[in-house]
């Protein structure tokens, strides 16, 4: 499968090159630099691969790292849109993910994960254990399990998970009335605001989230969450990650006020280890020295 270069005018990875990898259902991009064992980064609603810089640039001496837009994220493809949301399933989207990391050249890999891409991270290191050697995830707790205890606290503060599961076009067509006082709105009402996010990268955020594409998919990630993916869960019978797994959330965030996610991750997984992080939900940006410290220590 094609591995194409493509330009990055950001400037938010230095040294890195921006790609366009082939696979079987469409092609992923992703920034890759560093030197060292294979780490792939997966970012989290309603961003893109460019949240990880400044964690990029702390570990680019210690990790080969592939960071990623999801499918139908950012520059990546756009899955088709299907009644049972399969297509955005968090087991289609590890596919195209392991497919992707293949063609690079690796068999297997530590992965680092938020918010969204944790979830599709969780499913990979299920469908694929030999392929995922370490998880480390930010600031979610499982999906089947975050929806089984809502409460008026959590669905407050979470509402989107509950507006963008709602039928199509409604959401879409909400949305797409204004994209970035949306964006804006939702992203900045965390308790760091909007400071976490560097002008470039949020410039990219906004620019790649009026495509309407890109609306429609990541409510299809929603939706796919709410249905086949709990069903996905539920076949699992029982069935744990095998990889040893690392969970960070903010002390500030709705994770620590509304879950318990180290008791909720060893339902779903046999080696759980983590903490809480003196931050809110956008952890990977506002608190770069403490989450590449983390990811040195745990996957080095």
């Amino acid at each position: 499968m094609a591995i194409r270069p493509v330009p990055d005018e950001t400037g938010l990875f230095p040294g890195f090159q921006t790609v366009d990898v082939d696979t079987p259902r469409g092609p992923i991009r992703a920034r890759i630099g560093g030197k060292g064992p294979p780490l792939l980064l997966l970012h989290g609603y309603p961003q893109t691969s460019a949240m990880w810089h400044a964690v990029a640039a702390r570990l680019k001496d210690r990790f080969t790292l592939v960071c990623a837009d999801l499918p139908g994220y950012g520059s990546s493809f756009r899955p088709p849109v299907a009644s049972d949301h399969a297509p955005h399933s968090k087991r289609a989207m590890a596919a195209d993910l392991v497919a992707a990391m293949r063609a690079l050249g690796h068999e297997n890999w530590f992965v680092g994960a938020h918010d969204r891409g944790a979830r599709v991270a969780h499913r990979m290191a299920l469908d694929h254990p030999a392929a995922v050697q370490r998880l480390a995830i930010l600031d979610i707790a499982p999906t089947r399990e975050m929806y089984t205890h809502t409460t008026d606290a959590f669905a407050r503060a979470y509402w989107h998970w509950f507006f963008l599961i709602t039928p199509p076009p409604f959401p879409e067509r909400m949305i797409l009335t204004d994209p970035d006082a949306y964006w804006l709105a939702k992203c900045g009402a965390g308790s760091a605001g909007l400071k976490p996010f560097h002008a470039k990268a949020l410039e990219e955020y906004l620019q790649t989230f009026r495509d309407p594409d890109v609306v429609s998919a990541s409510c299809e990630d929603y939706r796919a969450a709410a249905t086949i993916d709990i069903a996905q869960d539920d076949a699992d019978g029982g069935r744990k990650v095998e990889s040893p797994l690392l969970v960070l959330w903010g002390a500030m965030g709705v994770i620590e006020r509304c879950f318990d996610a180290l008791a909720l991750w060893r339902l779903r997984a046999a080696d759980v280890r983590g903490h809480s992080l003196p931050g809110g939900h956008y952890l990977a940006e506002e608190l770069p020295d403490a989450v590449a410290a983390e990811f040195a220590a745990f996957f080095g």
